[in-house]
C-alpha cells in the first residue's frame, strides 16, 4: 500500500465509520509506525485526508452551593487536595505534586511547578486553607523525619535536578506535601521511598462525595477546576487574569467559561421572563 490507499483508509475512518478525532490519530500514528519502524519505508506526510473533527463540548462546572456541599463531604488528604482544586485552580496532578518549597504561607501563595506545557505559574492559597496546609506540614515533617531514620526518606528528582542538586532527593524543602501512606520501588532507579499520593483516591473522594451530596452531574477533581474559573467569572474578575491564574497559553482557551456562564460580561434575561 502507499500513500493513496492509507489517505483512503484514513478519510474511511472518519467518513463512514464516524469515529472520534482522538481514534483516527491512533491509526495515523500507528501507521506511520509500522511503516518507519518496522518496515523501514520513508513515508510522505499524509495531509489529503478527511480528519475527524474533535467535538467542542462545555465543561461540567458545579454551582456554589453544589461546590460547598461536595467539599464539606471529604476529608484527610483527599478532601484537602480537592480543596486546593477548586481554592487555587490547580490540576489534580499539579496538586499532588506539590513540593514543600512550593508553598507560601505568608503570602497566601502557590508556585505550581512545570504544569501543562511546561510551564510555571503562581495561583493563590486560599486563606481558609491556610490552618489546615499548616498542620498538614507538621505532620509531614515528622514523617519526613522517621523515614529519614531508616534511610527512606529520599523523594523522586527530575533527573536534571537529581544531578544538579544530589542531596536536594532527603532534604526537607523538595519533599511531597501529599505523600503516600506507605513506600513503593521506582522501577526507573529500584529505589524504595515514598512517592506522591495515588491520583485514583482522590478521584475515587470526588466522585464518592458528589454522589452524597446529591449532584447529578459527572464530576471528577477537575470539575473543581472548572467551578474555580467559573466562580472567579461570575464574581467580575477580569479574563486575563483567570488566564494567568489557570496558566493558559492562549486566552482563547479560557473563554470558553463565558460560554458556560452564557453572559459574556453582562447577564441576558430571557425573553420568556420579560412576558408579562
Amino acid at each position: 500500500m502507499g500513500q493513496a490507499e492509507l489517505e483512503a483508509f484514513l478519510t474511511y475512518l472518519a467518513v463512514e465509520r464516524r469515529v472520534a478525532a482522538s481514534t483516527q490519530n491512533v491509526a495515523l500514528a500507528a501507521v506511520l509506525f509500522l511503516y518507519r519502524e518496522v518496515l523501514e519505508i520513508e513515508m510522505p506526510w499524509v495531509g489529503d485526508v478527511t480528519r475527524a473533527k474533535r467535538p467542542q463540548r462545555l465543561p461540567t462546572v458545579l454551582t456554589r452551593e453544589q461546590a460547598q456541599a461536595m467539599l464539606k463531604l471529604v476529608n484527610g488528604d483527599e478532601g484537602l487536595v480537592l480543596r486546593l482544586l477548586y481554592g487555587g485552580g490547580l490540576r489534580l496532578m499539579e496538586g499532588l505534586r506539590l513540593r514543600v518549597k512550593d508553598l507560601e504561607l505568608t503570602r497566601g501563595e502557590i508556585m505550581v511547578r512545570e504544569g501543562k506545557g511546561g510551564k510555571d505559574r503562581i495561583t493563590m492559597l486560599p486563606r481558609s486553607l491556610l490552618a489546615p496546609m499548616k498542620q498538614k506540614l507538621e505532620l509531614r515533617f515528622q514523617q519526613h523525619k522517621e523515614d529519614l531514620i531508616i534511610g527512606r526518606g529520599s523523594v523522586w528528582l527530575p533527573d536534571a535536578l537529581a544531578v544538579k542538586y544530589p542531596k536536594a532527593s532527603t532534604e526537607w524543602p523538595w519533599q511531597f506535601v501529599f505523600a503516600a501512606a506507605g513506600y513503593s520501588r521506582d522501577p526507573r532507579s529500584d529505589a524504595v521511598r515514598r512517592h506522591h499520593l495515588d491520583e485514583r483516591s482522590v478521584q475515587r473522594e470526588a466522585k464518592r462525595a458528589a454522589l452524597a451530596a446529591g449532584i447529578a452531574k459527572p464530576v471528577s477533581p477537575h470539575t473543581l477546576r472548572h467551578s474555580f474559573a467559573t466562580h472567579l467569572l461570575e464574581g467580575g474578575y477580569d479574563i486575563r487574569t483567570i488566564q494567568d491564574l489557570l496558566g493558559h497559553k492562549d486566552v482563547s482557551t479560557t473563554m470558553i467559561y463565558t460560554h458556560v456562564l452564557n453572559r459574556g460580561g453582562r447577564g441576558v434575561v430571557s425573553p420568556l421572563d420579560r412576558v408579562g
